[in-house]
């Protein structure tokens, strides 16, 4: 469950299994209690915060592989027995909590309840639950209410197992009454921190995080929660894709680092901006030729949306050269940043959406070389201080 701001649009490794530790690459607290080296600890203080996310999500990864081998290994099993062997998905962390959320997720903003049919709806949902998405994202406000009731129709009518799936959804705009929206106890029974710990004590949410929030109120919410032994949020979801970068490569790598606070990015294709839909014209078919998405007309139209157009006309070249679509390449580049635990796609076709999840291909050839060429185009790279400083 996640609190939004309204703002412009299983097992443990045992200490005593020195192989177990050796293979972690994590420092695991044992009976030496002496003092080590950085170096020897596995942390190079020298890495920029992305740096460092990186470096962790490795390690967790790596923990995470000798779990499941170790698993399967006590119940005679293989790995052709896991989602991710069968579908291919990989699965990360929620931020450093043990929640595993499969890198790619399905949102439901605009599309379900609105855009598409509640049978394109349940399409959408079948391609990606067996293309191992576990993760669905919804919100109250979603055409007012309607993409919930969707969401979970279908997944009552599919019979698919709930322990498999993770559903977030968020809250702020709900009714026209002044007590059926915003934060307050009344509507969420009360002030956001306290409110998210009733509600995951009462069962009925697990997690919370929060969604488009600034970076010092989050940590606020981790100040509070510790303050009062409450229960902190685990992620934070916020829009990140080429033209969006400063929120998720800057900001909340600290706060993974210093609170465990994951990414959870939404809009990978800019509402549509990076699929190439828009690069003569905004079609008659396309989300911004609807009235209630004057905004994003405006941006496609603008001085600035024609440069980003000529932007992504110098990408499809490296596109065509890894062997993929324009809207792949851009999915792939979001998921290359490995602080980045689950990005959200939006679809309201089947053929976009199988096309986006083709993105998982993709991954593996988004070297170092292929991320520097499409910074030198982009030239919107943010730096930290501490980039500054090196």
């Amino acid at each position: 469950m996640l609190a939004a701001r309204t703002r412009t649009v299983g097992s443990q490794i045992s200490e005593e299994d020195p192989k177990l530790r050796k293979l972690s690459g994590l420092p695991i607290e044992s009976k030496d209690k002496s003092p080590k080296k950085a170096s020897e600890s596995g942390k190079d203080s020298s890495l920029s915060p992305s740096g460092q996310t990186q470096l962790r999500a490795r390690q967790l990864a790596l923990v995470r592989e000798v779990e499941v081998n170790w698993y399967l290994k006590l119940w005679e099993l293989s790995s052709e027995h896991t989602t991710a062997y069968t579908t291919g998905m990989p699965h990360r962390n929620l931020g450093k909590s043990g929640l595993r959320v499969s890198c790619l997720g399905l949102g439901t903003w605009v599309t379900f309840g609105g855009q598409i049919s509640d049978e394109v709806a349940e399409r959408l949902m079948t391609i990606a639950y067996e293309s191992g998405v576990n993760l669905f994202d919804t919100a109250e406000v979603y055409a007012a209410g309607k993409a919930e009731v969707i969401l979970g129709s279908i997944i009552k009518k599919k019979g698919w197992r709930r322990s498999s799936l993770v559903i977030t959804t968020k809250l702020y705009w709900g009714g026209k009454a002044e007590t059926e929206r915003g934060l307050s106890r009344k509507h969420i029974i009360e002030e956001i921190v306290r409110a998210m710990t009733h509600v995951i004590n009462q069962g009925m949410a697990m997690y919370w995080g929060t969604s488009r929030w600034s970076a010092m109120e989050i940590m606020e919410a981790y100040s509070v929660a510790r303050q009062f032994n409450m229960i902190p949020p685990v992620c934070e979801q916020a829009e990140y894709h080429l033209f969006q970068r400063e929120k998720v490569e800057v900001q909340l790598p600290e706060l993974y680092h210093k609170i465990g606070v994951g990414a959870m990015t939404w809009s990978p294709l800019a509402c549509g901006i990076i699929s190439g839909k828009y690069g003569n014209g905004v079609p008659e078919s396309s989300r911004a030729s609807l009235k209630c998405y004057q905004w994003l007309k405006e941006r496609i139209v603008s001085e600035e949306g024609r440069k980003q157009q000529n932007k992504l006309k110098d990408l499809s070249p490296i596109a065509e050269r890894l062997g993929c679509t324009l809207p792949q390449l851009a999915v792939a580049w979001c998921l290359r940043n490995e602080g980045v635990s689950s990005v959200l796609l939006g679809s309201s076709t089947p053929e976009q959406l199988i096309e986006n999840l083709g993105a998982i291909q993709v991954l593996p050839k988004m070297t170092s070389h292929v991320v520097n060429e499409i910074d030198n185009i982009l030239r919107n790279k943010p730096y930290s201080k501490k980039d500054y400083r090196s």
